[in-house]
């Protein structure tokens, strides 16, 4: 599948189980936020998809140690996908093995219009402590924003807040970073102090409340452009508004 812009999604729930119907209700949760959306195919050897008849079933029997297999459209030339896999306790915070959700689609304007359903979709169908959704590559930003050494620097290069590591990082409830769209659970949400009516008025004019009582909080219009000050600038406020974010606060 040709690489492009394109959104990414993560969010980190409690560990997978064999035969999880989270797996169902995440793929469900997907195609039911973007119109049109079937995720019927398996990516065999080389990324050809394979046609998936029993879809359902198949991802059922195939979700085992933590992690489920990945799924596509089936269309090479508008690839979305979505799969999941452990993360041992070891490197995660409080020690808690995690499963992480991942899912990729193309960064245009019906996504883009979508992109908190679908986050909310799959945050809410693994029942997720906390997730994001983010540009394409978003990923390589928050690596230089992890504190390896207590003699680092007191900043990133972009002048962005230094986070501990996932696994220094006292319990699973508390993001470790911001992202463009954020999903915060009702646990997470009360562990960062979200929302406060007086301080996060401009957030909850671009947030929205999920069923099981946690939010979808958009940080700028437009997808995040860190090259964009306007849109550093709202990270920059939002890292000062949540210092338990990336553990720098105990909540």
């Amino acid at each position: 599948m040709t690489k492009r812009k394109a959104l990414t999604l993560i969010v980190y729930a409690p560990a997978l189980a064999a035969n999880d119907g989270r797996t169902l209700a995440v793929v469900h949760g997907m195609e039911k936020a973007l119109s049109g959306l079937r995720l019927e195919w398996e990516v065999g050897k080389g990324g050809r998809p394979i046609a998936l008849p029993r879809r359902d079933a198949w991802l059922m029997e195939r979700t085992q140690d933590g992690r489920f297999p990945l799924l596509c459209n089936g269309d090479e030339r508008y690839p979305v996908t979505v799969n999941g896999r452990g993360r041992p306790g070891l490197l995660s915070p409080g020690g808690q093995s995690l499963s992480e959700v991942h899912a990729e689609l193309p960064l245009d304007e019906p996504v883009s219009a979508a992109a908190a359903a679908l986050l909310e979709g799959v945050a809410e169908g693994a029942r997720s402590f906390w997730g994001h959704a983010s540009p394409y590559g978003y990923g390589s930003e928050v690596a230089q924003q992890f504190r390896r050494s207590p003699h680092g620097p007191e900043c990133s290069p972009r002048g962005l807040a230094m986070l501990n590591l996932p696994e220094k990082i006292p319990a699973p409830e508390i993001p470790w970073f911001l992202g463009w769209l954020n999903y915060w659970s009702a646990a997470a949400a009360r562990a960062i102090g979200f929302p406060d009516p007086a301080r996060d008025a401009e957030l909850l004019s671009r947030a929205r409340r999920t069923a099981s009582g946690g939010w979808v909080v958009q940080l700028t219009d437009a997808p995040l452009d860190l090259d964009n000050p306007a849109h550093l600038d709202a990270l920059l406020w939002a890292y000062e508004r949540f210092p338990e974010i990336g553990g720098r606060a105990a909540p």
